[in-house]
């Protein structure tokens, strides 16, 4: 693969987009937690069926089966209560009597506590649904994980890693609480509200089932109600969570920053107010949740009183036994404990949706970057979805032949890495193309076209790995004996050797424990591991010494030959053996040339020419200087000696 041709006509605004903000505007505080229910249901239905694993969809299954035998046990169990008690009170054998308990026992046994929240089947239905969990789990997180990674540039530039962060967070868990808490809590707790209306109108009378029904229905509609209005306090604790989080990862990652001006109590300070403001809403948000509580708690006193007092009439008037009484008894408290419940998952289902709602928005980012089809080998129009922004380049065409190096030079801000991030395609050109050996990089994958080329940018990050895995970034199948190889290359090789730890050495978050010339001369080693075929110098010697800059630009010599190479550079000395050298001004091409012919233009080239030399000549002088006051002041000693002696 080579650069056969190079053509952009581009016009690349480098603003922002407002809209790829995680935090709510005003407008969607004010929506309801179900706005977009459709949606956000559709993202969830992949989740719900283990696609590709028949153990996991047999585990499904079988949890559904086990949830339908925990609504059969929840009729049976009162029942034979109430069995117990009429064959006390009629003095049935013992023998009869011995094997309704044992039933009665066995049931409880298999429901649990009341609610069957700890009982023998729902036990067992928790422990095979762990592998269903797991599934949706590690399904959810990578495929976001994925839908980050293809994002484009500019969004990544744009982010808040502690929004992002929180965001995966509590959306990643919120997944799992809402299929747990529906599929588990809201359909079982419904159904067996209506089993019990049933239930009661077939086997006591309208009044019982009424009393149900009304009771159930105040409860469910001012849970929603009163739920309802609590929403926007937990958007606001959500997004004030998230500022004080986001403040700290800010802050650590900055942490040379805040020591150089002295500002760990302006940080501290910070800090301390973001979790102030999310107290605030924390506060309003658990007392909104008292006064829901008292509220449920009234309903459900009215509605046990006012049916306890109709079945003890009636049992006092003969028309049920004391075994009825106690039934109806049994069935509201069993029937009022999930109820109870329910006003909590009601909650938690609504806080997983507000807690999902920025995981939704991360998933609905979309890639400014997409493969482009062929069509009869024609190129059409290249257009990219940009913000309004500073207009970067304008009109640039040039041709890189093969094995040809080319330097772009120009004052900061000209557009120099702009057109190294096209050529990697991090975004797309607006007008114009880029072929490489004759075909348009819009249509082929983004895979393919960046296995072949290697950069090495002006700002190197590493990850907090040792030296070893850090270089074997660059090809991730390569043996320690490579690595050392392209550490040698990229005259690292025996830094790393002086290390009490050598390779294994670990260089922290983001590369600090390493120095700025240490971490640029890895990035080059993983370069040259990578061995690519087109070569992205982005300024990659400007954190370097003299020597070791000679050094490695030896190194890069030999690594570049026969090899496409692209040098955006600073320092005009390091590429004046380029085949050609591009000067940019405000987005286009001033001048082209050799540096023999752009000095002979006096131009832009030249005059930069000019200044860097004059420049280097007062460095010497200086240098110079700082000697010849450094040997003078080593004179009065010997002076002062001599005139003691005389």
């Amino acid at each position: 693969i080579r650069i056969s041709y190079i053509s952009v006509w581009i016009s690349v605004p480098l603003l922002e987009n407002s809209s790829s903000m995680l935090l709510l505007d005003g407008a969607e505080e004010s929506q309801s937690t179900w706005h977009d229910f459709g949606q956000k249901v559709r993202l969830l239905v992949p989740y719900m069926w283990p696609r590709g694993s028949m153990l996991l969809q047999g585990l499904v299954l079988l949890c559904l089966c086990l949830l339908g035998l925990e609504r059969v046990i929840n009729v049976f169990v009162p029942i034979y209560y109430k069995n117990i008690v009429n064959e006390l009170t009629d003095g049935s054998s013992w023998k009869t009597l011995a094997t309704t308990v044992c039933v009665y026992v066995l049931l409880k046994f298999l429901q649990g506590g009341g609610a069957g929240a700890s009982g023998f089947v729902s036990n067992l239905r928790s422990f095979l649904w762990i592998r269903v969990q797991q599934y949706t789990n590690r399904v959810v997180q990578v495929r976001l994980f994925s839908h980050l990674h293809s994002l484009s540039l500019r969004w990544h530039l744009g982010r808040r890693t502690g929004d992002v962060l929180r965001s995966i967070d509590r959306g990643t868990s919120s997944i799992n609480s809402l299929l747990s808490y529906i599929v588990f809590s809201i359909f079982p707790t419904i159904a067996d509200i209506v089993i019990s209306i049933i239930y009661f109108i077939t086997y006591f009378n309208a009044w019982f089932g009424l009393i149900v029904f009304v009771c159930m229905f105040l409860y469910l509609t001012l849970t929603i109600i009163i739920t309802e209005w609590r929403t926007k306090y937990r958007r606001d604790m959500n997004t004030q969570d998230n500022n004080a989080k986001s403040k700290a990862v800010d802050s650590l990652l900055n942490f040379e920053t805040v020591k150089y001006y002295n500002a760990e109590n302006y940080e501290v300070n910070r800090f301390e107010d973001a979790i102030l403001k999310y107290q605030i809403s924390e506060w309003k948000t658990q007392a909104s949740l008292a006064f829901l509580n008292q509220t449920q708690n009234l309903i459900i006193g009215s509605g046990l009183l006012a049916g306890s007092l109709l079945c003890a009439y009636f049992v006092q008037e003969g028309k049920f036994k004391v075994g009825d009484f106690v039934l109806f008894g049994t069935y509201i408290i069993q029937l009022y404990t999930p109820l109870n419940w329910f006003g909590t998952y009601y909650r938690m289902i609504q806080s997983s949706f507000i807690d999902m709602e920025s995981m939704f928005k991360l998933f609905t980012e979309e890639e400014e970057v997409i493969l482009k089809l062929v069509i009869n080998d024609q190129l059409f129009g290249v257009y990219g979805r940009f913000s309004i922004g500073k207009e970067i380049l304008k009109d640039v065409s040039f041709t890189v032949q093969p094995g040809q190096t080319v330097a772009l030079i120009g004052q900061s801000g000209c557009g120099k890495s702009t057109i190294l991030r096209l050529l990697f395609r991090f975004y797309d050109v607006q007008g114009g193309c880029i072929r490489i050996d004759g075909q348009d990089i819009s249509k082929v994958k983004q895979v393919s076209l960046r296995a072949h080329i290697g950069v090495v940018p002006q700002d190197t990050v590493l990850f907090n790995d040792n030296i070893r895995n850090n270089i074997r970034y660059g090809r991730i199948s390569a043996s320690d004996h490579e690595v050392e190889e392209a550490a040698i290359a990229a005259d690292i090789h025996e830094k790393i050797q002086t290390f009490p730890e050598g390779y294994d050495t670990q260089v922290g978050e983001r590369g600090l424990k390493l120095s700025g010339g240490e971490k640029q001369r890895v990035a080059i080693a993983r370069t040259i591991l990578k061995a690519p075929q087109i070569i992205l110098l982005d300024e990659a010697t400007s954190a370097l010494d003299t020597q070791t800059e000679r050094n490695i630009q030896a190194s890069l010599t030999k690594v570049c030959s026969n090899r496409t190479t692209i040098v955006v550079a600073h320092r005009l000395s390091t590429i004046i053996g380029a085949d050609q050298i591009l000067v940019l001004s405000d987005g286009q091409i001033a001048e082209r040339g050799r540096h023999d012919e752009l000095l002979a233009k006096e131009g832009l080239y030249c005059d930069m020419w000019m200044k860097q030399q004059q420049a280097q000549d007062s460095d010497s002088a200086s240098d110079t200087e700082a000697k010849d006051r450094k040997s003078e002041k080593l004179q009065p000693p010997s002076v002062t000696a001599g005139h003691r002696s005389h």
